[in-house]
């Protein structure tokens, strides 16, 4: 039943056919890639966004009883013009009260600029990594989720040296998360004492790689570190590398993780390893026993995504608005102490709470934690491929 509901409701908001119902509703938006280089991996994310919906919706306690419903729509991952028009439309024509999303960093900053700033819109990103966003011009709009690849480069290099390689080959997607993930990574590694040999961009969308691959291999290095995206031009590279046998072992950075690459490249990618924003927490283990087999709870970016969501709709509880002029200054003093903490399946409780006058301390199941500009202190999951398959090492 949990898994029909849940692709009921995205089918109907595919179709821009959700509407709020007559006791006054909510709607909020959900912009990921639902096509392009991540497309593996947007699907179980909204999921968790739509779940931590329905959970609200359902207890009729969200701002004296309205019902909240989601409008996708789909950033591409990559198209800049493409986002922003599917943004405007959630904005002005589906007239949503918040937007979960986007995800690749360089459309989410379109559509900040573009459009969230224009419509005074609150977005919560789980995905949009880029170091870049720390920094931009945001209003005090703008949260997310998911650690900045500021962090995950220095995560990086930890798990490459413990590793005990010290020379790499880097290549990245030619976009904002790609090089702002790179520049990380690189000066972390080189403060550590590595050597990058090289570091070069690649395209995504192209049939053949081996002129990338060549200059990779020409360059040298004990392995090759893959700054892409596991549905596109990151798988692109492997499978150039692996056929020519420039490169045999890859680190896999959070936008190649994912189930979709070990299983389209097999064996040949076995000890492999990487990193993707996750955490052994309390809530992250409640959120998998949520999900059961309705999608997959522990997937890249799912936990971040529920939180999202979450946090909109609790801010919205404490500012008694869906006005995103009113809650956005409510969604750190939500995320963080003091207050009672809050996981998942607990959203109901926290609705009570709040319209009681008590604080909550959202957890939720990534350990919320929001920093600085509104961003995730974050938390890691270290992986590795062995038999065809992803694994856990350990968290960071």
């Amino acid at each position: 039943m949990k898994k029909l509901l849940f692709a009921t409701a995205a089918s109907l908001a595919m179709a821009g056919g959700v509407f709020a119902d007559g006791h006054g509703g909510v709607k909020l938006g959900i912009i990921f890639g639902f096509t392009g280089p991540i497309e593996s991996l947007t699907p179980a994310m909204a999921s968790g966004a739509e779940h931590a919906i329905d959970e609200v919706s359902k207890s009729g306690k969200l701002l004296g009883g309205k019902t909240v419903t989601s409008v996708r729509a789909d950033s591409t991952c990559v198209d800049s013009a493409a986002a922003t028009a599917a943004a405007e439309r959630l904005i002005t024509s589906d007239k949503v009260s918040g937007i979960i999303g986007a995800d690749c960093s360089g459309v989410t900053t379109a559509i900040l600029t573009n459009v969230a700033l224009a419509n005074g819109m609150v977005m919560i990103s789980p995905s949009a990594t880029s170091p870049a966003l720390s920094t931009v011009e945001d209003n005090g709009l703008f949260f997310r989720t998911a650690p900045s690849d500021a962090r995950q480069g220095t995560v990086m290099t930890d798990v490459i040296m413990e590793r005990g390689f010290k020379e790499v080959a880097l290549t990245y997607t030619n976009n904002d998360y790609g090089k702002g993930l790179a520049d990380a990574f690189q000066a972390a590694f080189e403060a550590a004492g590595g050597k990058v040999t090289i570091s070069t961009a690649h395209e995504d969308g192209k049939a053949d790689y081996s002129a990338e691959v060549g200059a990779l291999a020409a360059a040298g290095g004990e392995i090759l570190v893959v700054a892409g995206y596991l549905d596109q031009g990151g798988k692109g590279i492997i499978e150039g590398s692996l056929d020519s046998g420039a490169f045999d072992t890859f680190v896999l950075p959070d936008g190649m993780v994912g189930d979709s690459l070990p299983e389209a490249i097999g064996s040949d990618l076995d000890g492999s390893f990487g990193q993707v924003p996750g955490t052994d927490s309390e809530g992250a283990g409640k959120l998998v026993e949520m999900a059961g087999d309705s999608y997959d709870g522990s997937a890249p970016f799912v936990a971040e995504s529920y939180d999202a969501a979450a946090l909109i709709m609790l801010a919205m509880q404490a500012a008694s608005s869906e006005n995103p002029t009113d809650y956005k200054g409510k969604i750190i003093d939500i995320a963080n102490a003091p207050g009672e903490k809050i996981f998942p399946g607990e959203l109901a409780k926290a609705l009570d709470i709040i319209a009681a006058g008590g604080d909550i301390d959202y957890v939720g199941a990534s350990n919320v934690e929001l920093v600085g500009a509104g961003e995730s202190a974050g938390n890691y999951r270290e992986i590795e491929i062995k038999g065809g398959k992803l694994t856990t090492v350990k968290y960071r």
